[in-house]
């Protein structure tokens, strides 16, 4: 694979297409250094993490800079790998994966994992392994998110992926993963005064995040996280009915179990609403409605990484989407068959999201926790290396005689 870079975007990006196309010129990302309050969870492995085929990057010999970074993020319904090489203070992306593997395909009704699931799921990770072995993995950290931390027999799989892939797994917790998402994108928040809030709509659950943007890591005020992603939530409310009236009726109750979920959470935060807000989204649904909102022909990551919608677009989307019968939204540039029963669930809970925070304004970010890993991941590696290069500069003290 070619080397690449995800696009970096300035926090000037705005709505006019012309303005985000130049901004899209800059190819590498910032890596911020980290804060106390933000450092790597505590859970994240910063140390060395064992590699698939037993592999220390301590005995390979191969110098720091040519050394690379590995993100394994698996979801409820993505599996997505990244694996990048220090550049500067940024980090360039030699290698990835993605595959839509639905690990919780069923798990709403069931509480387990399926085998047909773990199986598709067990294939992509193969895949990974394999990118693993071939490249030159200094550090690496794959997690699992909701779906594992949900089924009765998340263990049991992570212990499966270990034994057939190589992969350790670890099962990270929503804070966590809000952690991470916010470490990922938050150089795409817009300039401005006052919190802001970043989100996350996964497969099995979604993060609502209230930070305090400063200089690097932003300092989280309150965050929440509730078992209503693309997947739990599609399953719940699994029959999209014959007529336009069943599914509006439909659209209707998910927009409502959301707004339930996060009630407590738009309570507690409603004092810090102020003119201007800020709102950043990270999640297939956001890039997939601004794909819509561009009218792209097919999905394009250096359009949409970045890019600043008016809020109204997205509701309208959105509305329009709830409306149309599956048929009618397998037809669209950017869906088709592979979103086209999920993207009515994200719709619900972003039209959610803007009641809670009703900004005029929704940046879109194509980046979240992979990226927010390999910062984490990186940053800790240089903190280790300047405490080993500061202990080597001392002066010894030698023995009298």
């Amino acid at each position: 694979m070619a080397e690449s870079s995800p696009p970096e975007r300035q926090n000037e990006a705005r709505a006019d297409k012309g303005r985000n196309a130049a901004a899209r010129s800059k190819r590498t990302q910032q890596a911020p250094q980290v804060r106390s309050e933000a450092r790597p969870p505590g859970k994240a492995k910063s140390s060395r993490v064992p590699h698939p085929a037993g592999w220390d990057a301590s005995t390979s010999g191969v110098s720091s800079q040519r050394q690379a970074y590995a993100a394994l993020d698996l979801g409820t319904n993505n599996c997505r790998l990244l694996i990048a090489r220090p550049a500067g203070q940024n980090f360039t992306v030699i290698d990835a994966f993605s595959r839509v593997v639905r690990l919780g395909e069923g798990l709403a009704q069931t509480g387990r994992l399926s085998e047909a699931a773990m199986n598709r799921t067990l294939g992509a990770l193969r895949i990974c392994a394999e990118k693993l072995k071939r490249r030159n993995v200094r550090l690496a950290w794959s997690v699992a998110t909701e779906a594992c931390r949900r089924a009765e027999n998340g263990n049991e799989f992570i212990e499966r992926v270990k034994r057939e892939t190589g992969i350790v797994l670890d099962i990270i917790s929503a804070q966590d993963e809000a952690r991470l998402a916010v470490l990922g994108c938050h150089l795409l928040l817009e300039d401005g005064d006052g919190p802001a809030m970043i989100f996350d709509i996964g497969g099995g659950s979604t993060e609502l995040v209230l930070i305090e943007p400063g200089e690097g890591i932003p300092r989280i005020l309150d965050w929440q996280s509730v078992p209503w992603g693309v997947v739990s939530l599609t399953e719940t409310c699994a029959d999209e009915g014959r007529s336009l009236k069943d599914r509006m009726i439909r659209y209707a109750r998910m927009r409502q179990l959301v707004s339930d979920s996060f009630a407590a959470f738009a309570q507690r935060i409603a004092s810090a609403r102020s003119p201007g807000l800020r709102l950043l989204g990270t999640s297939g649904t956001v890039t997939t409605l601004a794909s819509l909102h561009l009218e792209l022909p097919q999905y394009d990551r250096k359009a949409v990484d970045g890019l600043i919608v008016p809020a109204d677009s997205m509701r309208t989307i959105s509305q329009r989407l709830s409306a149309m019968t599956p048929d009618e939204r397998r037809e669209l540039p950017c869906i088709g068959r592979e979103r086209s029963d999920l993207v009515i669930a994200g719709c619900a809970i972003l039209e959610a999201i803007l009641d809670i925070w009703p900004a005029d304004r929704l940046g879109v970010a194509d980046r979240g926790i992979r990226e927010g890993i390999l910062r984490s991941l990186i940053a800790s590696d240089r903190r280790l290396e300047r405490g080993r290069n500061s202990a080597a500069r001392k002066p010894r003290r030698g023995n009298r005689t």
